[in-house]
């Protein structure tokens, strides 16, 4: 039987490669862009879900800008915190499951081992907080049938991001400082939407257990790191890369200097985490560079 798939927020990097990858499946998906639904209209939403009657809502909307969000915490709040509430509400009215994409910041970011499931959340910035809010949000309206899945470091050919600016300024830069003190795990976004598509799957036949999954590539590096591969891979002189800290590069919200996730709850759905990061990188390389060189 075909199920049916809403993703709000579709008009973004992941909603695109979301609604990509759903297109290879037997579903009938429906994408919301941000002009199509506002997320912090309780009667918008319903109405939404109350007509498309999904079997599985995806959540990719959201207030990314993390350093606006220092001084303009409400308002990020609304879209990040209300938005999931709003959409857990409408799933509990309607049966749904619900996939609410999440963010490594909900962390401290002064770990030295990989972040688990369930390791205690300490946000340090607004951005962190409201997303925080959005997962209580949905892990208490669907103990049974919200699935929060945290991710970082995300790049893809649907929109801008680091890897994407590091092509560019590469033809243009002698030389890129890069920051080394901050470690993470690069995800592409088409590898994250294929296991935001089994999650779905393996939630409607009831082997995925709802609550707190990690999105994220294997392994880890520092952005200095993943722009000498961004170099490599251009052909380019990974030399031309010099490493600096994040004293360098001083912005208004604390960027987290350990962002790597453990991946450990994917088995208890009976789904692999996502593969290593240069790997991912490699072959996603051809379709970035086409996006950023035409």
């Amino acid at each position: 039987m075909t199920s049916t798939w809403l993703i709000t927020g579709a008009g973004g990097m992941l909603g695109k490669d979301l609604l990509a990858r759903l297109a290879g499946d037997d579903v009938q998906s429906i994408g919301l862009t941000r002009g199509d639904l506002d997320i912090t209209d309780p009667e918008a939403v319903y109405g939404a879900v109350a007509e498309h009657q999904p079997d599985v809502v995806v959540n990719c909307a959201a207030w990314t800008a993390v350093d606006d969000a220092e001084t303009q915490e409400a308002e990020a709040l609304r879209i990040n915190g209300d938005g999931p509430r709003n959409l857990a509400a409408a799933c509990a009215k309607t049966g749904a499951k619900l996939l609410q994409v999440s963010t490594d910041y909900v962390f401290a970011g002064d770990g030295a081992s990989p972040y688990a499931e369930d390791d205690p959340t300490a946000p340090r910035s607004a951005y962190g907080r409201t997303k925080l809010a959005g997962e209580q949000a949905v892990l208490t309206a669907l103990p049974d049938a919200g699935h929060v899945v945290r991710t970082a470091w995300l790049y893809g050919a649907g929109g801008g991001n680091f890897v994407r600016t590091m092509i560019k300024l590469e033809s243009v830069k002698d030389t890129l400082d890069v920051v080394d003190d901050q470690r993470g795990q690069p995800t592409w976004t088409v590898d994250l939407a294929d296991r935001l598509v089994r999650l779905g799957h393996s939630a409607l036949a009831g082997t995925a257990p709802a609550g707190i999954y990690h999105g994220t590539s294997g392994g880890e590096t520092t952005w200095y790191g993943l722009t000498r591969e961004i170099f490599r891979l251009l052909g380019a002189d990974p030399e031309r890369v010099r490493p600096t800290t994040s004293a360098a590069y001083v912005r208004p919200a604390p960027r987290p200097a350990y962002s790597v996730l453990g991946h450990d709850r994917w088995a208890a759905a009976g789904i692999e985490p996502i593969r290593e990061w240069r790997e991912a990188l490699q072959e996603a390389f051809p379709a970035l560079l086409a996006a950023e060189r035409p």
